[in-house]
C-alpha cells in the first residue's frame, strides 16, 4: 500500500500545479503580461551562470494542460501498473518525463531547452524499453537514435547562436541575417525528429512498445508536441524565409499517416498514426503562417488523444493484453462507460460539431482556404480530414461491432479508478475547445465563404465515414477490399516503407562497413601493425639485450675488435 500511495499523492500535486498554472495563464492573458525569472547559480568575476524561466500565457496554459493530463495518467497508472513489480520505478520515470517537459516549456534559453529536450529523449527510451523484450529494445533504439539527430541539431544551433550576444532567443526574434537561415534549418530539423515528420516518422508507431499510460502521456501532450511548441516559439523568425518545402513534408506526413491508419490492425498503432496525422496538421498550419492556431489545436488535441489512449489501455487490459482490433467486438455490453468515452474522444478527433476538436480543426481548414496556397495543399488538407474520419469510423466499427470476436475467459470489469481518471478528460474533450477559443483568440475570426467551400468539410466527413465502413468489412466469405488489393494495402499500411528505410537499409550498410573495418583494421592489418608488430619488436629487442647480458665477456671482446677494425679501416 505504501508503494502505490505515491501514485495518489503525485496525481493530487500534479493536478494542483496544473490548476495553478492554468489560472495564472488566464491572468497573464487578461493583463497582457510576461515574466522572466532568473535564478543565479554562480558569479565568478564577470561570468554569471543563471537559469532563466519564462512565464507567459503560452507557456503557462500549455504547462497547465500537461500537468492536468499527467495527473490523470498517474492516477490511471495506479490501477494499470498495480501488478507490476517495479511500479515505483515506473512512477519516478514518468515524473522525470513530466519535469523534462516542464523545463522545455518554461525555457527561453536554448541551453536550458536542451536539458528538457535531452531529458525527454532519454526518459522516453527508458519507458519504451520498460517491458524488457526484443521488440521493446528495437523500438527503444529506433526512438533514441532518431531523437539523437534532433539533439545534435539543437547543439549545433546553440553553437550557431553564438553569433548573437546571448542564448535567450526571445531578444533576437526579429533579426534578419543570411546566416539565420541555417539556424532555422537546424531548428526545423530538430522539431521534425521530435514530432516525427517525414523522413523521421517511423519511430512514433514503434514507440507503442511502452506501457499504455506512457503512450497516453507521450502521444498527447509531451514528447511529440515538443517539436511543434519549439517552432511556435521561433515562428516569428521562421516566417522571414520561404517554408514551402517544409509545408509539403508536413502535408505528406498527415496524408501518409491517415492512409496508414486505415490499413492497420493494432489498436495502439492506429491511435499512434492518428497522432502523427494531427502533428502533420499542426505543422502544416504553422508553416502556412498561423502559429496561434497551431498552438490552439495542440492543446485541444492533447485532451482527447489522452482520453483515447486511456480507453484503449483499459480495453487492452481487460482483453488479456490483446491489441488486435479483429479480436474485439460487442464491447458496448461489457464496457459501457469506457466505450462511451472512446466514442466521444473519437468524435472529437473527427471534428464532430461542438466537441473540442471541431473548434480547432474547422478553423484550421477554413483559414487554410484563405492562406493563398495552391490547389494541391487545399485538396490534401481536406482528403486528410476525410481519412481521419475514415479510420475513426473503422475503429468504432471494430470495437462496437454486434458480433463479439473475443477470446473466452476474459475479465470484463471496469476499474473505478481508471474510469474516474477518464471523467476529467471527457469534460475537457467536450468543453476545452470553446473555452480555449474564447481565451486565446480575443477577436473572433470572421470568414465569408461560398456554400460549396463551407460544405466541403462536411462532404469529406461523410465520404470518410463511408470509406471507413467499406474498409471495415472483414470477415470470412466476404469480398474484403483489404485482401483483394493486398499489395497496395501493405504498401499504404507500411508507412510508404519508411520503417524499412529507417532501420534495415541503414543497419545493413552500417553493419557491412563496421564488419569490413573490423576485419581489416581491428583484427587485420591494424592488429598486425599496431599490436603484434610492436610486441614482436619488443620481444626481439629483449632477447638481444639478454644475449648481451649472458655472454658479456665474449660479446664485449668481439665488439671491441670489430669497432677497432672499423676505426682503422675508415
Amino acid at each position: 500500500m505504501k508503494n502505490t500511495s505515491f501514485y495518489m499523492i503525485s496525481s493530487f500535486f500534479l493536478f494542483f500545479l496544473g490548476l495553478l498554472m492554468f489560472l495564472s495563464g488566464l491572468c497573464l492573458i487578461y493583463f497582457n503580461q510576461s515574466f522572466l525569472f532568473d535564478w543565479e547559480f554562480i558569479t565568478f568575476n564577470s561570468m554569471m551562470i543563471t537559469l532563466t524561466l519564462i512565464f507567459d500565457w503560452m507557456s503557462l496554459l500549455f504547462g497547465g494542460c500537461v500537468f492536468f493530463i499527467s495527473s490523470m495518467v498517474v492516477l490511471y497508472s495506479h490501477s494499470y501498473m498495480s501488478s507490476d513489480q517495479n511500479k515505483v520505478r515506473f512512477l519516478y520515470l514518468v515524473l522525470m518525463f513530466i519535469f523534462s517537459m516542464f523545463m522545455l516549456i518554461m525555457s527561453p534559453n536554448l541551453v536550458s531547452i536542451l536539458i528538457g529536450w535531452d531529458g525527454l529523449g532519454l526518459v522516453s527510451y527508458c519507458l519504451v524499453i520498460y517491458f524488457q523484450n526484443y521488440k521493446s529494445h528495437s523500438a527503444g533504439m529506433l526512438t533514441i537514435l532518431t531523437n539523437r539527430i534532433g539533439d545534435v541539431a539543437i547543439l549545433l544551433s546553440i553553437a550557431w547562436m553564438m553569433n548573437f550576444g546571448s542564448w535567450h532567443f526571445f531578444y533576437y526574434m526579429f533579426i534578419y541575417d543570411k546566416w539565420v537561415f541555417y539556424l532555422i534549418v537546424l531548428l526545423i530539423m530538430a522539431a521534425f525528429t521530435k514530432s516525427a515528420q517525414i523522413p523521421f516518422s517511423s519511430w512514433l508507431p514503434a514507440a507503442m512498445a511502452a506501457p499504455t499510460p506512457v503512450s497516453a502521456l507521450v502521444h498527447s501532450s509531451t514528447l511529440v508536441t515538443a517539436g511543434v511548441y519549439l517552432l511556435i516559439r521561433f515562428s516569428t523568425m521562421i516566417y522571414m524565409f520561404n517554408c514551402d518545402f517544409f509545408l509539403m513534408l508536413s502535408l505528406m506526413t498527415m496524408f501518409m499517416s491517415g492512409l496508414g491508419a486505415n490499413f492497420e490492425f493494432d489498436l495502439k498503432k492506429i491511435i499512434a498514426l492518428s497522432t502523427l496525422s494531427q502533428l502533420g496538421l499542426m505543422m502544416t498550419i504553422l508553416f502556412l503562417g498561423f502559429p496561434y492556431l497551431s498552438y490552439f489545436h495542440l492543446l485541444t488535441h492533447a485532451f482527447f488523444k489522452a482520453l483515447l489512449f486511456l480507453c484503449a489501455g483499459l480495453i487492452i487490459h481487460v482483453m488479456n493484453d490483446t491489441q488486435d482490433i479483429r479480436f474485439m467486438g460487442g464491447l458496448t455490453y461489457q464496457l459501457p462507460f469506457t466505450i462511451t468515452c472512446f466514442c466521444i474522444s473519437n468524435l472529437s478527433l473527427c471534428g464532430f460539431p461542438y466537441l473540442s476538436g471541431f473548434y480547432s480543426k474547422d478553423l484550421i481548414l477554413e483559414l487554410s482556404t484563405f492562406s493563398g496556397s495552391n490547389i494541391f495543399v487545399y485538396i490534401i488538407m481536406y482528403i486528410s480530414v476525410g481519412l481521419t474520419v475514415s479510420y475513426s469510423m473503422r475503429l468504432i466499427y471494430y470495437t462496437m461491432n454486434l458480433y463479439p470476436n473475443s477470446y473466452v475467459c476474459q475479465n470484463y470489469t471496469e476499474d473505478k479508478l481508471m474510469n474516474f481518471s477518464m471523467i476529467f478528460l471527457i469534460l475537457m474533450s467536450v468543453f476545452s475547445g470553446s473555452i480555449l477559443m474564447w481565451v486565446i483568440f480575443t477577436t473572433p475570426s470572421f470568414l465569408i465563404m461560398s456554400t460549396f467551400m463551407k460544405l466541403m468539410s462536411l462532404f469529406m466527413i461523410m465520404l470518410g465515414s463511408f470509406l471507413g465502413y467499406e474498409l471495415s468489412v472483414f470477415y470470412y466469405y466476404s469480398h474484403s477490399n483489404y485482401l483483394i488489393l493486398y499489395k497496395l494495402s501493405s504498401f499504404l499500411g507500411g508507412m510508404w516503407f519508411l520503417p524499412f528505410f529507417s532501420t534495415y537499409i541503414m543497419n545493413n550498410n552500417f553493419f557491412k562497413i563496421s564488419f569490413d573495418l573490423n576485419q581489416n583494421l581491428e583484427v587485420g592489418w591494424g592488429e598486425l601493425i599496431f599490436s603484434k608488430l610492436s610486441f614482436f619488436y619488443v620481444v626481439v629487442l629483449s632477447k638481444f639485450v639478454h644475449f648481451f647480458y649472458y655472454n658479456n665477456l665474449k660479446v664485449y671482446m668481439i665488439s671491441f675488435f670489430l669497432f677497432a677494425l672499423l676505426f682503422f679501416v675508415f
